[in-house]
């Protein structure tokens, strides 16, 4: 993998930093920083190439690989951080047409985080995640099931009905999760390899998650780390905000982003 600067990472156009959040060099290569914070304001450092007219335009087949570290573990960690490839369904770094969520990505949450989107896998931590709400055949029906779902999350708070109800509607999000084991304080090389019909993600040449709910394009690459929370369960809890970090850190010494062969 190529050793980066901060002019040479690959096709990333952008450096969005807000809240006291920065990207600088670092001997190792590059280092995204945010915090302190007395978790009153958001904070963020982050890398992306988003395009300035609201546009992404990677799709797939594409291979992306990061040697990476973090400052803390994941036990210590706070915010969201991680580096993959996603749509702004929000438009949080720009304006943009609001969109239902796709993403491929490796995704952190910290403990105030609680997205358990796939069943069996909790709703923070380190993950290999993908996500592509509307993107598969039946897609076109999330929109038309949303004046529903507030009766749905109400009805899944009996574990009955969750565990029947919610794989399908998994299925229908595009839905795919594994929760990643490693020392996040410790350098280890990603892999997450993006093709039509599949996406596999690796931690030092072993796979921890294969799943054929390849998302759509078109996204964007994005890298951060910032200071936020998110709850969105299918029992209908549903929250967001930010918190109190003293400064932590992400730092990459290696990307590559390639086709696969």
């Amino acid at each position: 993998m190529k050793v980066l600067d901060l002019e040479q990472l690959v096709n990333v156009r952008n450096t969005y930093s807000v809240g006291g959040g920065a990207v600088t060099a670092s001997d190792a290569g590059v280092r995204l920083t945010v915090g302190p914070t007395a978790g009153d304001g958001y904070a963020n450092a982050q890398l992306d190439d988003y395009h300035s007219d609201g546009q992404m335009r990677r799709r797939s087949p594409l291979r992306l690989t990061v040697r990476a570290r973090f400052s803390h573990e994941a036990g210590s960690l706070r915010g969201t951080a991680g580096f993959g490839f996603w749509n702004d369904p929000l438009g949080m770094t720009g304006r943009r047409r609001l969109r239902l969520p796709r993403a491929t990505w490796f995704f952190f949450g910290g403990p105030d985080t609680d997205m358990p989107w796939r069943h069996g896998v909790k709703g923070n931590g380190w993950k290999a995640a993908t996500v592509d709400a509307g993107g598969s055949p039946l897609g076109a029906l999330v929109p038309l099931l949303l004046p529903g779902a507030p009766v749905a999350a109400l009805a899944m708070r009996s574990w009955w009905v969750y565990r029947r109800l919610w794989p399908p509607l998994e299925r229908l999000l595009g839905v795919d999760e594994a929760e990643v084991t490693v020392n996040m304080g410790e350098w280890h090389d990603y892999a997450l390899e993006w093709r039509h019909d599949r996406v596999t993600f690796a931690i030092d040449g072993q796979r921890v998650l294969v799943t054929k709910r390849a998302p759509r394009g078109p996204m964007g690459l994005v890298i951060w780390i910032d200071n936020q929370y998110m709850v969105a369960t299918p029992q209908g809890r549903f929250a967001h905000g930010v918190v109190k970090v003293d400064e932590q850190w992400l730092e990459l010494a290696a990307l590559e982003l390639t086709a696969p062969v």
